[in-house]
């Protein structure tokens, strides 16, 4: 045999997304003389350079949004009758995996999967109707099915004919393990003091994140304790809004946009509570990360209970009453839990992303077989 197997996967972008970074911990983790990624996108995206760094190719073709629908077919169809290498094709465009997986069909590609990352479609009344419509071509033309979670496999195959795997998020323990120098380091980074009280949250500026509720949380907090300040990684279409809003209610000073990174596992150390009001989740590994490192959560009960490590500290909320989550907030960092966490733990409920990029590559080698 000449060489690792090639999988294609699709995506919008390699961006900073939840699905794109579990994506990314696999890759880094396969064996890739044996199994090599490769990514069908439409857009350009941060993780590009190290994807080519690490032996895989990145193929381009325009979104429906930009080439419309019957575009986005052809550019599909015409991309897999030109790629018959790939064997094994793996969608992660939610509903929209409808289109991939019916063109990989057409193509003769013998191994379709469709990976369930979210609950709930993005966007107005036509384009949640289009994506519907793109959702029923998925259980025709998929050979295996996917999914973060249980939630996420009830919202992308609720008809459920077909066996479906969960996949967990996995993350490098040792990456996230607590370390007092590391805290005092960002925090003087950050003009951050000793005494304050960091609230800290990453992920994109979009509505499922719920940015405008966590300032309201936030401002709630600063009020019964002035020392508090929020940390918030990430950037996205919202950002302008939210920063408006903190302007708004003068928390300028209190509010520190920072950004999209690449040391969150350096910037949880520097926070006291990890606070995530989601309106909807498939399991996101930001949660993960922050109990890796040892971090009390403070998260909305929407969020899939496979989240929950079952080490005390999550802590699960209504999406009802900024008043509680303060409540909750000042409780979390009341409590001053030791935030060393054995690496084993993780393992043992099933995080390590080790073990799964072990699985998973096991997976791709049977199927290809």
């Amino acid at each position: 045999m000449g060489g690792p197997i090639r999988i294609l996967h699709v995506v919008v972008n390699m961006n900073r997304g939840g699905a794109e970074t579990l994506l990314m911990n696999l890759y880094r983790n396969i064996d890739r003389s044996k199994v090599q990624f490769d990514f069908l996108t439409c857009n350009g995206g941060v993780f590009d350079a190290e994807i080519v760094e690490l032996g895989g190719l990145i193929h381009r073709i325009p979104y429906v949004s930009d080439i419309g629908h019957f575009g986005y077919l052809k550019a599909l169809d015409q991309f897999f009758a030109a790629h018959p290498i790939y064997k094994v094709v793996h969608s992660h465009m939610d509903k929209m995996s409808g289109w991939v997986l019916r063109s990989a069909k057409k193509a003769g590609i013998p191994m379709r999967i469709a990976h369930s990352h979210s609950t709930k479609s993005e966007g107005g009344i036509a384009k949640q109707i289009y994506k519907w419509f793109a959702g029923q071509f998925i259980l025709p033309n998929a050979t295996d099915l996917l999914a973060c979670s249980n939630k996420a496999a009830n919202w992308l195959f609720p008809t459920k004919t077909y066996k479906i795997s969960i996949l967990n998020n996995g993350i490098v323990p040792e990456q996230f393990a607590f370390s007092l120098q590391v805290k005092q380091e960002v925090r003087n980074e950050l003009h951050i003091s000793e005494t304050n009280l960091v609230v800290g949250h990453v992920g994109r500026f979009d509505k499922p994140k719920n940015h405008a509720f966590l300032i309201d949380i936030f401002a709630e907090l600063s009020k019964e304790k002035p020392d508090s300040i929020l940390v918030l990684a990430g950037d996205g279409p919202l950002r302008l809004n939210i920063e408006k809003k903190v302007a708004d209610l003068n928390l300028e000073e209190k509010v520190k946009f920072l950004g999209v990174r690449n040391d969150i596992n350096r910037l949880l150390q520097a926070f006291d509570v990890f606070v995530f009001p989601s309106v909807h989740e498939g399991l996101p590994v930001t949660l993960i990360e922050a109990q890796g490192a040892g971090l009390p959560c403070v998260i909305s009960d929407v969020i899939s209970q496979e989240v929950d490590m079952e080490i005390g500290l999550i802590e699960y909320n209504p999406l009802l009453n900024s008043k509680i989550w303060v409540d909750k907030i000042k409780l979390a960092a009341a409590k001053k839990l030791s935030r060393n966490i054995p690496a084993t733990t993780l393992s043992e409920k099933g995080y390590d992303i080790k073990k799964i990029a072990e699985r998973t590559q096991d997976f791709y080698l049977v199927m290809s077989r």
